[in-house]
């Protein structure tokens, strides 16, 4: 499995030319290392046909993007806005994507 492509802050990964917000790099690697097996987990629960512990695994998956940094209040201090979920090209990340970079995503 390849790495996802990075924002030069790496704030944020690409997917489909769509920003997500990146796990928080100033994690010790023990505990972001136990969260991402959490999400994994949480994951593979909500697979389930059980509506009561497809709620429970949902509110798993949640919890740990919270703790990874990837939902709730943004990771980083310098004041900037989250643009977790745009579309890139509706970002100040889209010159940056244009210059080719995204050519690289497909």
């Amino acid at each position: 499995m390849t790495e996802p492509l990075r924002t030069p802050d790496g704030k944020y990964i690409v997917v489909r030319e769509r920003l997500w917000r990146a796990s928080n790099p100033n994690l010790p690697e023990h505990e972001r290392s136990r969260l991402v097996s959490e999400l994994m987990d949480a994951r593979r629960r909500v697979r389930t046909k059980d509506a009561h512990e497809k709620a429970i695994a949902r509110i798993a998956v949640d919890k740990a993007k919270h703790d990874l940094g990837e939902r709730g209040e943004v990771w980083w201090t310098d004041g900037e806005p989250d643009y977790n979920r745009y579309l890139i090209k509706n970002t100040p990340y889209a010159a940056w994507y244009a210059k080719g970079v995204g050519a690289h995503e497909h």
